[in-house]
């Protein structure tokens, strides 16, 4: 299936229309708290510490694959100048209504994560990625796009699954159970792993196609693009999906500066 990233930019686009999680704009009094000082946003469940971004007013912004009218608003209205680039119109859109309601100054970008070539070189003081790299198949022209785009000493804060989700047998049978059935290997592919009958029940019911990376790339990968890792975090998963999400953290997160 070559056409992944259409299916999953519709996928995104019909989270986006009901209103899941990562796609309900953040409201009016958010974002006059944010105007006045007072804001935090997320890689991972837990708020970012505000030390991983440093001082923000005036910077050059990229949110990278991060639409959804939540993190960039809040940026644009704590003083930075933000540009959201995201596979999903629909994701866009969110951001858009909140910059339009709020009287917000900040530019959305229809495109692929792995490809900023709209974008000079050394343009962006701060990249912001939370996790979204699991619906690519290779991570690594995402972190050299980043490094390019990025000022020297410039940051990256990025996050994403800890590989270790991805390798079980995925059996509502041993959710029950509690149950941990290693089964896949990394890297990972649905496109690769699953059966052709369950790539198209994701088809039909418009659901994203994601793929399992190795800390060599997620984290490796950045090194090689030259990047050196400032800061680390794990964290935990507060609505458990799988077995694993309940023995340890499966959110990780890193702070990564152009050298």
């Amino acid at each position: 299936m070559a056409d992944f990233l259409t299916a999953n930019q519709q996928a995104w686009d019909k989270q986006a229309q009901q209103q899941q999680p990562w796609s309900v704009p953040v409201d009016s009094e958010t974002i006059k708290q944010a105007k006045n000082g007072n804001w935090q946003i997320h890689l991972t469940p837990t708020a970012l510490p505000k030390d991983w971004l440093g001082e923000i007013k005036g910077k050059q912004i990229l949110c990278l694959a991060s639409a959804g009218g939540q993190q960039a608003p809040i940026l644009a209205a704590a003083g930075a100048d933000v540009v959201v680039f995201d596979l999903s119109e629909k994701q866009l859109e969110q951001d858009k209504k909140v910059a339009i309601r709020d009287n917000l100054h900040l530019k959305t970008i229809q495109g692929d994560m792995r490809n900023l070539q709209i974008f000079s070189d050394c343009t962006f003081d701060i990249i912001f990625h939370p996790i979204s790299n699991l619906y690519v198949p290779d991570v690594n022209p995402i972190w050299q796009e980043c490094h390019r785009v990025l000022k020297d000493h410039g940051r990256l804060l990025s996050s994403f699954y800890n590989p270790i989700v991805f390798i079980g047998e995925r059996s509502p049978e041993f959710n029950e159970q509690q149950i941990i059935k290693p089964k896949y290997t990394m890297p990972f592919s649905e496109i690769e792993n699953l059966t052709e009958e369950q790539i198209a029940t994701k088809q039909q019911n418009q659901e994203a196609f994601v793929f399992g990376h190795s800390l060599t790339d997620l984290i490796g990968g950045q090194i090689r693009a030259g990047f050196n890792i400032a800061g680390f975090l794990e964290d935990w998963q507060p609505n458990p999906r799988f077995v694993i999400d309940n023995y340890l953290p499966t959110f990780l997160s890193t702070l990564a500066i152009k050298s």
